[in-house]
């Protein structure tokens, strides 16, 4: 489990914060932000999902606020540590009548642990479409789980009933615990955080065993596509495909559909296996 530093805590609970929001709350100096802490165990890596959350609030923060996250690619470049500031440097590469994109360094004592690019588009008309798919998993169908993930308690997770793994296998059942802010940068960030959740359990190769310490598995790159509006505390189910496992490295592809069936965004993760 993770949460915020004290200091944090308590001013995000003063002005009446989610915890993602509380997450973007940037001490910052021009387009350089650091990033809000979070505690937990001195053996845990910092969790990708959260930096990649942070480095896109942070992109999303020198934009115009009409224009909403569009797509985000990111590489992992070093392990991160928690108990040290995060610095997010953000480059302005493109300011257009449409779209804006930035490029964000997180570093940390120095030494970048994450790059990423990210797109902003200001909304317009066209056609809205997506092939249906039907789901790998029934609502009714899963059953309540708490997966040994960073800041789970912020969340609820409905699995098939056969996941007897450390993760949450997809596809699955998520949603946040508590309302998020109706803000679409925040809840972006939020959709950015939870969507790591799946692909590396799902990038597994064949016969590599699913427990910790078994070997090292890693997220190596991951991409976010926003397509629809995402309202983080109603049920999404996260469906992730496998689709390569070559040179210790499995490439997983996800899609996450609302109650309706409507596709919101689309993921992709390439993840680090040895065994």
């Amino acid at each position: 489990m993770t949460a915020l530093d004290n200091d944090k805590t308590d001013a995000a609970a003063a002005a009446g914060l989610s915890w993602i929001a509380a997450l973007l709350q940037y001490r910052r100096d021009g387009d350089t932000f650091v990033a809000p802490q979070v505690s937990t165990g001195p053996e845990h890596r910092l969790f990708g999902g959260l930096v990649a959350a942070q480095a896109l609030g942070a992109a999303g923060a020198t934009v115009e606020p009409d224009k909403l996250p569009q797509s985000l690619h990111a590489y992992f470049v070093r392990g991160g540590r928690y108990g040290v500031d995060v610095e997010m440097h953000v480059e302005r590469t493109r300011d257009g009548r449409s779209f804006d994109t930035r490029r964000v360094t997180a570093v940390q004592q120095g030494t970048a642990i994450l790059e990423m690019i990210a797109s902003f588009h200001r909304p317009e008309a066209g056609t809205d479409w997506h092939p249906p798919r039907t789901p790998g998993i029934a609502f009714a169908d899963a059953v309540p789980k708490s997966p040994d993930l960073e800041s789970v308690e912020h969340f609820e997770i409905r699995t098939h009933p056969d996941d007897d793994s450390p993760f949450a296998v997809p596809p699955f059942w998520i949603r946040t615990v508590e309302h998020i802010e109706d803000d679409p940068l925040v809840r972006a960030c939020a959709l950015t955080y939870m969507s790591d959740f799946g692909p590396v359990p799902s990038a597994r190769p064949p016969g590599a065993p699913a427990v910790p310490g078994a070997g090292m598995a890693a997220s190596l790159d991951h991409s976010v596509w926003f397509h629809r509006p995402f309202v983080p505390h109603h049920w999404h189910r996260y469906e992730v495909n496998g689709v390569n496992n070559s040179d210790a490295r499995g490439l997983a592809i996800g899609s996450l559909y609302d109650t309706s069936g409507a596709l919101v965004a689309s993921t992709t993760q390439e993840a680090l296996w040895r065994f």
